[in-house]
């Protein structure tokens, strides 16, 4: 296999250029593997918030106008967090590596508070933003940070080398990051700025950043192989999903006409 990620906006994916087969990326496989209850309640509360929000104004559409708005109200607001979440992506990676950055208007809080972890642990970087792959289970991903930080059990100022996920949700970080950073952290190899296969350093603790406007947490997690055996249970459901319809064959036509009249007395 010979990786190469292929940009699209906000959004990315996985190619084989050997022979030419989209490669499932982590965030992908878990999307698709993992079921997402939350998501149904957040859609309706944002739903709801969103036309209490905006009653008097709503209440002058057309019904079908307004029935159309109040659908798109929960997509609206997962695109804003989706461009905030790239944002500040984007901005930590240049952050990390000593960078001085404009700050876009809305995302001061979350700028501050990221360099405050900088700062504050002292953060040495080994990878950022690192194309990973799989061999042996054909998946890609793009880590967001390995790097070397102070060690609060060290007095003396030792170091610990986290692999770790940076986190902007309104909510925190959800137990499905377990999994995503066991598919980082197992993966055969990693691509240097010249496209070639780096063996994958190893980590002596894994965690997220969950970055806020207010501050930030780091928020360690447990990944170990049980992790990414689950990983690959999801890799499994993920691929049944995507592919289920084609189980489903064309309705057969019968192989003669009925004669069958239903007569009432």
């Amino acid at each position: 296999m010979s990786i190469r990620r292929v940009n699209h906006g906000r959004y990315h994916s996985y190619v084989d250029d050997v022979t030419g087969e989209k490669i499932p990326g982590v965030t992908t496989i878990v999307g698709g593997g993992i079921p997402k209850d939350a998501l149904v309640g957040w859609a309706a509360n944002t739903t709801a918030d969103y036309a209490l929000d905006n009653w008097d104004r709503l209440a002058q559409l057309a019904p079908s106008a307004r029935l159309k708005e109040l659908k798109g109200a929960r997509y609206a607001e997962k695109d804003a967090a989706a461009r905030r979440g790239t944002q500040v992506h984007k901005l930590a990676q240049r952050l990390v590596a000593g960078e001085e950055v404009p700050v876009p208007a809305g995302l001061e809080g979350h700028v501050q508070s990221y360099v405050r972890f900088l700062d504050e642990f002292d953060v040495e970087p080994v990878l950022v933003e690192a194309v990973i792959v799989s061999h042996e289970h054909r998946y890609c991903g793009t880590l967001d940070l390995v790097a070397d930080l102070l060690d609060i059990d060290d007095p003396a100022g030792g170091r610990v080398r986290w692999l770790l996920d940076v986190k902007t949700t309104r909510s925190g970080v959800y137990g499905e990051t377990a999994l995503q950073l066991a598919g980082y952290r197992y993966a055969d190899a990693y691509l240097d700025d010249d496209g070639d296969e780096q063996d994958m350093p190893a980590v002596d603790r894994c965690g997220a950043v969950w970055v806020r406007p207010d501050g930030y947490d780091l928020v360690p997690v447990e990944v170990g192989p049980a992790q990414h055996r689950q990983l690959l249970y999801a890799q499994q459901t993920a691929r049944w999903v995507d592919s289920s319809r084609d189980l489903i064959g064309e309705p057969i036509v019968p192989p003669t006409t009925s004669t069958y009249r239903l007569v009432k007395e």
